[in-house]
């Protein structure tokens, strides 16, 4: 009597998310992780050190610019400090959509050979940049000392504005690299959209310069705003984010990150055959 053959594969459909198959990949995820960060530094240049030059350089740009040029305000704060706690969780923000947003294309030929879920892609290139967020804290730990600025009790909400960011940065990553391995184009969009991106949020300035009424409405719906505000308070002991800043930047968060997964789980049966 023969055995009805068992053929493993991809979900078909909207299946929900499948967290037990996630855990039992979880030495996987941890492996990309590894992998993704030692590539990452072994083949730069400057190593390591390259997650504390790329913040560093634009924080000398933004203080001569915005600071010094423009005498835009700083809430209290010394220019460089100000900028550079912003620019943390951008970095981290930013890293993490480019990261996932190319961990399916960049690894194309294990996607054909074997079956493993395919999240844990986007999943361990986001986790992977929260090395980078690690190392450059260092710096700012140094600015910090340099300008006698000490931390308060809010440092211990900082988790939190982390998590915030990852979730955000994973549910556009879930899109983008859903769509990128149909269409290959929507790569070439990733640098001008972060861009935009970037002037769109209170990096170089502060959420203060925004006139009140409409615009610090739509302001608002930007989600790095919220993150931003909250690592600068949470770092500096600026002023805290608003509820009215927060609740948009936590519902688009959500809302990104199931719709992204509901996105990506339609469309992973298809990886495989179009990449």
């Amino acid at each position: 009597m023969s055995e009805t053959p068992f053929r493993v594969g991809p979900p078909r459909g909207w299946e929900a998310l499948d967290l037990a198959e996630l855990w039992d990949f979880r030495e996987l995820v941890w492996f990309l992780v590894w992998r993704d960060v030692k590539v990452r530094y072994k083949r730069a240049l400057l190593g390591v050190a390259w997650a504390l030059v790329q913040p560093a350089m634009t924080m000398v740009i933004f203080t001569i610019v915005f600071g010094r040029l423009a005498g835009l305000p700083s809430e209290g704060v010394p220019y460089p400090l100000f900028t550079l706690a912003a620019l943390l969780p951008w970095q981290l923000f930013s890293g993490a959509v480019n990261g996932s947003s190319n961990s399916l294309i960049g690894n194309s030929a294990l996607l054909s050979k074997v079956y493993f879920p395919r999240l844990i892609m986007p999943l361990a290139s986001v986790a992977a940049t929260v090395v980078d967020l690690a190392v450059a804290l260092g710096l700012l730990v140094v600015m910090m000392a340099w300008y006698a600025h000490a931390p308060t009790a809010a440092i211990l909400t900082l988790p939190l504005f982390v998590v915030i960011a990852l979730v955000t940065a994973f549910g556009i990553g879930l899109w983008i690299t859903a769509l990128t391995v149909k269409y290959r184009d929507v790569q070439y969009l990733i640098p001008f959209a972060m861009q935009f991106l970037l002037l769109a949020s209170p990096v170089a300035y502060s959420s203060q310069v925004v006139p009140d009424g409409t615009a610090r409405m739509l302001f608002a719906l930007n989600p790095l705003v919220g993150i931003v505000q909250g690592f600068r308070w949470a770092l500096l002991g600026t002023a805290p984010p608003t509820l009215a800043v927060m609740a948009p930047s936590l519902l688009i968060a959500t809302v990104l990150l199931v719709s992204g997964l509901f996105f990506f789980r339609r469309m992973e049966a298809t990886f495989a055959d179009v990449i």
